[in-house]
């Protein structure tokens, strides 16, 4: 960034973490040893950074929990093996509810499924409630995801520093294993010596030996990073050992800096900027002096956070919160309870505290009538043979985890085929579970009235919104009156279908055919499509009886079936909304794109996957996403392409779950059509140009890597398999691609669009992905680390690339473009700013500096939107005027090719005659 920016990712860790506590610990898992599975004694800690949990115990090797894989911590757990559980009772008693109150569950994962669970024993209840609480403050810590790769490497220094053996020291052994899939074992060895540490396999070290500054100068002993060397050497063209000022400057201005970027907002890199940068990362101190930068600084400055491949304040809140609901994208989950399948698939409560904890906003609940004497409701998916849970499981579940990782709302989505009398105990465990964090009724700013918009997400703060059918008003608030009496019958009517309302095995049901179980998904919630119109036609198990309590717990997302896009005008019904099959929201998007848009402005939609992937499989979100569709929900369960460009989007602005849509698809008087290729109006297409130069600790085995790069947003901007480097064989650790750039020549619309990195063996199998939104990416040269395929972080494995971004010019043009001169604008913007200036410091009203700087910074906000608004129409005149230079172009091109045609006729013809005409003879 031209600009300094602090990138504070440290959450301060508790002083009772840092110092730590002696637990027990036990662990109930197959896999695990006898005498693995109880712990005594060990002493947990947290590091200063919030990087790892550790422990250690008399007699035992050390071991770490990285707390960025950390989804929560849990009060309680008692293990169910006996043998287990006499292990714990007889070194902490046998008062189990005691024993409750002083456990911890900490559960860590790579993926939403395979989850595990670490068990502690704190001294008190007190303990452990404090540990539970300050361990949940350093988790989901977005910003320490996404840390540079120096601090990659200091963090994987310090994890081999806590797994040390029983001796309380360092395995060499185990170091040598960080760089063993590239390097032989002998080569390894000989630089681990070098370094200045032990280097028998069998020898080990102490903390004090293995510094960090030996690991660092280790991995660049067994690691040399040549693809710098050579970007050093072309700086300075071979002529010395360092990096002027002068080249320093010209580096970052030419390569480092979006040259789309408004030089007022973001000024070209100057002396000032450049030298705190050489003062930052330059270790030696005469070159610091004559402000020089060497190959060491040069690698430093690279692989720092001063040189991420995004902005990195789009990581914190930075979208504006105080806009209708309707106006934001809002990450979702499709039936969320599966873990599996959607046919014969597991129902497990554990995943609604997995989405929650991912960041998901919006969860479904497919609710039906529950068996036995107690007739609790269960959740499954009807009629396809899956398992069942409880319904108040999974709220009890909910209410736990909804607000860890995001304090704005949550959406529950209830597809509703209970009775009245098992609908009342739906409301009854929402009132009784979410209490005050349940909205049971509108904001008094914001009433159920037609031709209102839905509340913003930052007036919803801590709030839990019910999604499900509701009574006409003047008939809930009969019934609900006549309930509060005890004079209502909540039983269903005598006279409705016997089968509505029964549990899905006892159900009058044909066969779990996929489209019939999903046609379901909209017929019980008033979806919209076909699907879900035959199936309010034929499916028995939804029905249209509401509970009066359930009802009034409904507000703004009141499902309905919908009626075409000129109804939805008509009633102007902010809170109305419906859901879509992704084959029936394609119909529509096909048919009426436009309208789809302008739709999604005003209320919000859902869709989800059609009925035939029965495997759990997702649909491509980003064309839905680009009708400005809210909810567009998928099987978080499956790791898959949908799911990574789902997780990689929502990383922004904070993690949230809430993300503002552009500016044209929230408006009312702009149109925006997500299958045009042309350009949007007010917005500047681009030019991407990727270079993907090497690769560093992609995988711990020798094997052959290849990197895909992809390009996803409006149908014209999407290129995917199609850029591909060479396969480098038998190198995990450190392959060299320097392939020739990827270029995205046209992007019409980059606010929509990602970039994503797929790194692959030579099997096929992937080693890792990361997706990278083009709004908020930076040019230049940067170290882009990669995520697993769930979208987890991974320490070490990362790419080095290249990226160039530019205003978009037709082929030909770019010098054209280069040329164009802005200096006109950028100076009447500089003299408006300090207009602004000059007017606030001789305004009379304005008494304090308090007062004066308050209102500086609101006329600098306006000015800065006007500046922003003025840099677009320049862009659009700009591709206005390639736009009609191109045509004149073409039209020259085909005009001069008809006259190069006629020429050759004629020739043709010249030829011709004189084939078929005698020997001509001359004659002086």
């Amino acid at each position: 960034m031209t600009k300094k920016y602090e990138f504070d990712w440290i959450i301060p860790v508790p002083p009772e973490l840092t110092t730590g506590c002696v637990f027990d610990r036990w662990f109930e898992n197959e896999k695990e040893t006898k005498e693995n599975d109880f712990e005594r004694d060990a002493l947990f800690k947290v590091d200063e950074y919030g990087f790892f949990l550790y422990w250690k115990s008399e007699g035992r090797d050390g071991d770490v929990i990285e707390l960025c894989q950390v989804s929560d911590i849990r009060a309680g757990g008692t293990p169910r093996d006996p043998k287990i559980l006499d292990k714990v009772t007889k070194k902490n008693g046998t008062n189990i509810p005691e024993l409750d109150k002083r456990s911890l569950t900490i559960c860590s994962n790579t993926d939403y499924i395979n989850i595990t669970y670490h068990h502690v024993i704190c001294p008190d209840a007190a303990t452990a409630k404090s540990w539970q609480k300050n361990l949940r403050i350093i988790t989901h810590n977005n910003r320490a995801t996404n840390v540079c790769p120096r601090t990659n490497l200091m963090k994987h220094w310090m994890r081999l520093s806590y797994c040390v053996e029983k001796s309380g020291k360092i395995p060499v052994k185990t170091l040598a294993k960080t760089f063993a899939s590239g390097k032989t074992e002998k080569l390894v060895y000989t630089c681990i010596k070098d370094a200045g540490l032990p280097d028998d396999k069998n020898a080990t070290m102490t903390m004090d030996q293995f510094t960090f500054d030996k690991f660092y100068a280790l991995y660049h002993k067994v690691c040399p990073r040549n693809d710098i060397e050579e970007l050093f050497t072309s700086i300075t063209k071979g002529k010395q050992d360092f990096i002027s000022l002068e080249q320093f400057i010209q580096f970052m201005n030419e390569k480092q800096r979006d040259p789309r970027m408004n030089e007022i907002l973001f000024p070209l890199y100057e002396e000032k900027r450049c030298t705190e940068i050489v003062n930052d990362y330059e270790l030696d101190e005469e070159k610091k002096k004559s402000v020089q930068l060497s190959l060491d600084g040069f690698k430093r400055y690279l692989m720092s956070d001063e040189n991420a491949p995004v902005f990195l304040d789009r990581l914190d809140f930075y979208m504006e919160m105080d806009q209708p609901l309707a106006h934001y994208y809002i990450n979702s989950s499709h039936n969320t309870y599966l873990s599996g399948r959607q046919i014969g698939g597991k129902s497990s409560v554990e995943m609604y505290r997995q989405t929650l904890l991912a960041g998901c906003r919006c969860v479904e609940l497919d609710c039906w009538n529950g068996k036995g004497e107690d007739e609790e409701p269960i959740v499954t998916h009807g009629h396809a043979y899956c398992t069942e849970i409880l319904f108040k499981d999974c709220i009890q579940a909910i209410a736990d985890c909804a607000f860890v990782s995001s304090e704005y709302p949550v959406i529950l989505s209830f597809e509703n085929h209970c009775n009245r009398a098992q609908q009342y105990k739906l409301a009854k465990y929402c009132d009784d579970f979410f209490g005050e964090l349940l909205l049971k009724e509108p904001l008094a700013d914001h009433p159920l009235d037609p031709g209102l918009p839905l509340p913003p997400p930052c007036k919803l703060k801590k709030k839990i919104l019910i999604k499900n059918k509701r009574m006409k008003p003047d008939v809930e608030k009969v019934e609900l009156e006549l309930w509060l009496k005890g004079e209502l019958k909540t039983d269903d009517d005598p006279e409705e279908d016997a089968s509505a309302g029964k549990p899905p095995e006892a159900a009058a049901a044909p066969a779990p055919v996929p489209e019939a179980a999903a046609a379901a998904d909209g017929a019980a919630e008033g979806g919209g499509g076909a699907e879900a119109e035959a199936a309010a036609a034929n499916y028995s198990g939804s029905t249209t009886n509401v509970h009066p309590w359930l009802s009034s717990m409904v507000n703004y997302a009141q499902p309905i079936k919908f009626q075409g896009f000129d109804k939805a005008i008509e009633k102007n019904i902010a809170h109305n909304m419906s859901s879509f099959a992704e084959s029936a929201g394609m119909n529509y998007l096909k048919q009426s794109s436009i309208d789809f848009v302008n739709y999604n402005k005003r209320q919000m939609s859902r869709i989800y996957p059609k009925g035939t992937r029965a495997d759990s499989s997702n649909y491509m979100p980003q064309v839905f996403w680009n009708a400005g569709c809210q909810m567009v929900s998928l099987n978080f369960q499956t790791s898959d392409l949908p799911m990574q460009l789902n997780q990689g989007k929502f990383e922004y602005n904070g993690g949230c779950g809430y993300l503002l849509k552009p500016d044209f698809m929230r408006r009312a008087d702009k149109d925006f059509d997500p299958f045009a290729d042309a350009p949007v109006d007010g917005v500047i297409a681009a030019m991407c140009s990727v270079k993907v130069i090497a690769g560093q600790f992609l995988s711990d085995k020798k094997v052959g890597t290849y990197v895909e790069v992809d390009m996803f947003g409006l149908p014209s901007d999407t290129v995917k398999k199609e850029f591909r480097t060479r396969l480098v064989p038998n190198n995990g650790l450190n392959p060299v691609y320097n392939e020739d750039p990827f270029v995205f020549r046209k992007v019409v619309l980059p606010d929509l669009a990602v970039l994503r990195f797929g790194v692959y063996e030579e099997s096929g199998k992937m080693i890792g992905q990361r997706i990278l939104p083009l709004d908020g990416l930076q040019p230049g040269y940067r170290h882009v680390s990669l995520r697993t395929e769930a979208n987890f972080p991974m320490s070490l494995p990362m790419l080095f690339v290249n990226i160039e971004l530019k205003i978009y010019g037709p082929d030909g043009f770019e010098d054209f473009m280069a040329m164009l001169d802005l200096k006109e604008l950028n100076a009447k913007q500089a003299k408006t700013s300090a207009d602004t200036a000059k007017e606030v410091q001789n305004d009379k009203t304005l008494k304090t500096k308090n007062e004066k700087d308050r209102r500086l910074r609101e006329k600098r906000q306006n000015n800065v939107k006007r500046f922003m608004e003025e840099k677009k129409q320049i862009g659009v005149k700009q591709g206005r005027a390639m736009e009609k230079l191109k045509l004149a172009h073409s039209k020259q091109v085909e005009e001069f090719s008809t006259d190069v045609q006629k020429l050759m006729d004629m020739y043709k013809i010249e030829e011709e005659a004189y084939k078929t005409q005698g020997k001509t003879e001359f004659y002086a």
